[in-house]
């Protein structure tokens, strides 16, 4: 199998859409030796922050002297991007080989009768990262979630640690309509006696894992909790941050942009010093050095000085919440925001954050079946009073969007992470 084939296949996939169920993947990752019983993990779930939370968890074990590997979703330009080990991605030969080797698996599976339905694609990429990070011999892996928790893909692990970012409304569909029952979800990933780190804030969402962490006899840390404190400052568009925890302070400049990234780095920090006391101690200055120089595309991304263009997936309300507030506070002006949304998130709740800051909206549609046309976003720019076009195509939309900004306006691309991943595909910055 080559890669032309590899990204057919794959694509085929897309087709059974997303399944949640754990038997599917059980029975696959047995058929293949069980890898994800291979290495001890780190499993990090939450609607927001997870990718970041994981990437900066990944580079302070590495940088204490371990092999890492790291699993996220979704990828921007290429597939492989999903699966590395410490810090490189998977070579195109060996995701080759890999996947023709699950693609026999599933054969043999599927004329035993042993599936309860095809494979999808995130359950097939889940099963692959595991055994690359098998083969590898990693020391430890770092896996994100890619939806919910309880029946994710992912949660076949028995995790040394298990963490939980944030909690907020996205993928109602699947997850449920309060944050209480999302907590419930997203608590799925909290095993019996494993510790557990909890960044979230909300009340109503916090009880709930504190209700399922008790049950499970799961230690948990509150990373906000008592006793802990996280301060900011924005100096020159920068952050720097402190984070006690009642025994050190930590003083933290993320290169990942963003106030919200203070959140993310505390998390962080928390789950580095639980898994000290269960798999190995990470010393204070690898958790600064990773956490600062965590490298995570497409969150916040400058590609661009003169005009200042940014790059952030910001794909739901509190992530439109949080690039609200760097516009407010590191670009200090109206920007030309070029943005596509997905159908099924809260467009007007997204809109309300952002179209008021920005003096030309450009609505375009990320190359997703997904993703909403851009006449069905243009009456919120209306309802927020701004000047807007519409342009489907990307690459019209974001050369659109320069030639208005003339080299004086920001311009920042938002909305979606498939949008951003377009945007990277068609390498138009550098």
């Amino acid at each position: 199998m080559n890669l032309r084939e590899a990204n057919l296949y794959l694509d085929r996939l897309q087709r059974f859409g997303i399944k949640l169920g754990l038997e599917n993947i059980q029975a696959l990752l047995g058929a293949l030796g069980r890898p994800e019983q291979r290495f001890p993990s780190v499993h990090v779930a939450g609607t927001n922050g997870k990718g970041s939370v994981s990437a900066m968890i990944a580079a302070a074990l590495r940088r204490s002297g371990l092999k890492v590997g790291l699993y996220t979703s979704p990828h921007l330009a290429r597939v492989e991007e999903r699966i590395t080990v410490d810090g490189v991605m998977i070579p195109a030969r060996r995701f080759c080989a890999l996947l023709g080797r699950l693609r026999r698996a599933i054969d043999l599976l599927t004329r035993a009768g042993k599936l309860v339905y095809h494979p999808t694609y995130f359950e097939v990429l889940t099963a692959l990262g595991f055994l690359h990070f098998a083969e590898e011999k990693v020391d430890v892996g770092v896996i994100e979630v890619g939806l919910g928790g309880r029946f994710d893909a992912t949660n076949v692990l028995e995790p040394l640690v298990s963490v939980i970012t944030t909690i907020s409304k996205d993928h109602e569909k699947h997850l449920g309509h309060t944050l209480r029952e999302i907590a419930f979800e997203k608590a799925g990933i909290i095993k019996p006696g494993r510790p557990v780190v909890c960044g979230v804030r909300s009340e109503e969402a916090l009880a709930e894992i504190r209700r399922v962490a008790a049950e499970r006899r799961a230690p948990l840390t509150e990373v906000f909790g008592r006793g802990r404190s996280l301060r900011s400052y924005c100096r020159g568009g920068g952050y720097r941050f402190i984070y006690e925890d009642g025994r050190a302070a930590y003083s933290l400049r993320p290169s990942l942009a963003g106030r919200h990234q203070g959140d993310n780095a505390a998390v962080a920090v928390a789950a580095l010093r639980v898994l000290a006391g269960v798999f190995r101690p990470v010393a204070k200055k690898d958790i600064i050095a990773g956490i600062e120089n965590t490298v995570w595309e497409g969150r916040l991304e400058t590609v661009s000085r003169e005009p200042l263009v940014v790059l952030d997936g910001a794909h739901n309300e509190e992530g439109a919440e949080a690039l609200a507030g760097f516009i407010k506070e590191a670009v200090g002006r109206p920007v030309i925001l070029v943005f596509a949304v997905m159908k099924d998130k809260d467009i007007p709740a997204m809109a309300g954050r952002l179209f008021e800051l920005a003096e030309l909206v450009v609505l375009t549609k990320a190359p997703y079946k997904r993703s909403a046309p851009p006449e069905d976003i243009a009456p919120e720019a209306e309802r927020a009073g701004r000047r807007y076009l519409c342009e489907p195509d990307v690459r019209k939309a974001v050369k659109a969007a320069l030639r208005e900004s003339a080299g004086r306006v920001p311009v920042v691309i938002a909305g979606s992470l498939f949008l951003v991943g377009e945007v990277k595909r068609l390498k138009l910055f550098g």
